[in-house]
């Protein structure tokens, strides 16, 4: 049964916001499912950072119109983004260059609360930029990573062994909302209440996870959580939630006249003021589709929650039929949760392997077909590893909410030609 969300799902409205959209490759129209690794943008985003540079370009905090009016268009991102996020507090909301950046700079400060024999828990389901950022900070403070593992025939966590690892002496547990590779939806409320009662806090990994799900920081009870603008529908800003009582106390690094209290602390030197108006536009672009979805959704969050709702209906339709289309390819093997009953469990990023073709040669063929994804391991390094597949990896198929079954159709056609 179709659900009512996906039912009232304007996907042409959507797709005419997206001008790379209308790409074409030879006589077809372009198929963007490389999404996973960064978002076509919508127009409103290309206008607001163009609007910047031409009219708003200056630095904080002086005097003068320009800068009044940038400050004025910051604050009012801070306040957008923790809608985004789920948090009360604009404060919590920093910018910075990208996750990895501000999760290595987050790994340094919190290095330094450690003590020998503390321990960290990060998992095989993770970006290497929720692995390594917090490897290299334990080794420096001589504390202890352990690594949770994976059960290979669905690619989900292993919850057992998580909880088995975790003792009085774990101070971090790093985990993703869901996974970049293979599309699993970790269940995020129960590993936040098992690291709570171990006294640990709990970093989360939401970049794959925020252009799919609504992100709901306050309500999980996360310490941190980190996203990427650019992997829903915005430039390459990255951006950083944390606690107020911990970013207000944790020894941040910044330079001598920088404020001591969040969020300049953290945000060191000039940020990317443009790429922060896009970021704020990319939201408010999510909340129009919202308020097209349900008219009473009145406030930035409640529109959130109604286009959140509406993409994931549309999205689980999606990704349904794109899995029963590659059932019926025989020498194609997808990774990760492929039952009907359990689609609620991922999202729509499918990858798979050809018993004949190597990911590239794969990639390339669909390439030729004007139909965009993307090969190798995605940085998920810790998964395809623990899943034997160096050095060539996977492909990826990534739809996302602009995406369309006449789109699942043509790159179905196309595998079916190496069949």
């Amino acid at each position: 049964m179709q659900d009512a969300s996906a039912a009232s799902f304007d996907v042409e409205w959507c797709r005419r916001q997206f001008p790379g959209l209308g790409r074409r490759v030879g006589q077809e129209p372009a198929v963007f499912f490389d999404g996973p690794a960064g978002s076509q943008v919508p127009e409103r985003v290309i206008d607001a950072v163009a609007r910047y540079l031409a009219h708003t370009n200056a630095n904080h905090d002086g005097v003068f119109p320009t800068s009044r009016e940038s400050d004025a268009l910051l604050a009012e991102a801070h306040r957008g983004l923790a809608d985004f996020v789920g948090a009360e507090d604009p404060r919590e909301v920093i910018f910075g260059a990208n996750m990895t950046s501000l999760t290595f700079a987050l790994s340094r400060a919190l290095a330094r609360t450690w003590e020998r024999g503390d321990e960290l828990l990060v998992t095989r389901l993770a970006h290497d930029a929720n692995v390594t950022p917090w490897m290299l900070a334990a080794r420096d403070a001589g504390v202890n990573v352990r690594h949770v593992g994976i059960r290979p025939e669905d690619c989900t966590l292993d919850l057992a062994d998580l909880k088995s690892k975790l003792t009085e002496r774990t101070r971090l547990v790093a985990v993703a909302c869901a996974s970049n590779a293979v599309g699993t939806i970790n269940p995020v409320p129960e590993i936040v209440e098992a690291a709570r009662d171990a006294g640990a806090m709990v970093f989360l990994d939401a970049v794959h996870y925020a252009p799919h799900r609504l992100l709901e920081v306050e309500a999980w009870g996360a310490d941190f959580l980190v996203c990427s603008a650019y992997k829903f529908f915005g430039p390459h800003v990255g951006v950083l939630w944390g606690r107020s009582e911990l970013l207000e106390t944790l020894p941040a690094y910044k330079v001598r006249p920088a404020p001591d209290e969040s969020p300049g602390r953290w945000m060191t030197g000039t940020q990317n003021h443009e790429g922060i108006a896009g970021t704020l536009a990319a939201v408010d672009y999510l909340a129009e589709l919202g308020r097209r979805v349900d008219p009473r959704a009145w406030s930035r969050r409640l529109a959130l929650c109604a286009a959140f709702r509406a993409i994931a209906a549309y999205e689980r339709e999606l990704v349904e039929e794109l899995l029963g289309g590659l059932a019926e390819l025989r020498r194609v093997r997808v990774w990760g949760i492929t039952d009907p009953g359990r689609l609620d469990e991922r999202v729509p990023t499918v990858s798979v392997t050809h018993s004949q073709l190597t990911p590239r040669e794969l990639a390339r063929h669909l390439a030729d077909h004007g139909i965009f994804v993307w090969h190798g391991n995605f940085y998920a390094l810790p998964l395809t590893d623990a899943l034997g597949l160096e050095p060539d990896g996977l492909v990826r198929i990534g739809l996302l909410h602009y995406n369309t079954r006449e789109e699942i159709q043509r790159l179905l056609a196309a595998l079916g030609e190496v069949e």
